[in-house]
């Protein structure tokens, strides 16, 4: 079958890459571009395991083609680093112990930082709120809501 060639910007380094027309993003960036924080789950879109910023919005990898980001600026768990420092959510996160078995965790952060970007004093029902579109199995979001209310306190000052 022929191939497509896709061009973007991802965790801020141009790429190009020659892609079937129905490979999903997520294959893309795990299979293509070796970033396996992004994780495959459901397949449906329904977890947020797979989670990636599209031009700043949070997107599930697994709905979208890759020939679809084409110009796009992708973010994932790994562009998330700032001067070689983890980012206040991801120290959050591990600081709360928002962490378990990490399989949801960097939807998760990408969601949270998605929202922090747009809303930088939220409150806890605002949180719940942002989040509630990504699973969690193990622990049951209050450790989640703490870290991403800690971040947002710690990105504001």
């Amino acid at each position: 079958m022929d191939t497509i060639n896709v061009s973007f910007r991802i965790n801020g380094e141009k790429a190009t890459v020659d892609v079937k027309p129905y490979e999903t993003l997520l294959e893309t960036v795990r299979e293509r571009l070796s970033l396996t924080g992004a994780k495959e789950a459901c397949g449906l879109g329904a977890c947020g395991a797979c989670t990636v910023l599209l031009n700043g919005i949070p997107v599930r990898s697994c709905l979208i083609l890759t020939a679809e980001a084409e110009g796009a600026d992708i973010v994932t768990i790994e562009g998330m680093k700032q001067n070689g420092k983890l980012h206040p959510l991801q120290e959050s996160f591990m600081k709360n112990g928002a962490v378990q078995c990490g399989f949801c965790t960097s939807g998760m952060i990408l969601t949270a930082k998605a929202f922090l970007d747009r809303n930088k004093k939220p409150t806890r029902k605002d949180i719940v709120k942002a989040i509630s579109s990504n699973v969690c199995r193990c622990t049951g979001y209050r450790k989640i809501v703490d870290a991403v209310e800690e971040a947002a306190q710690n990105m504001q000052s």
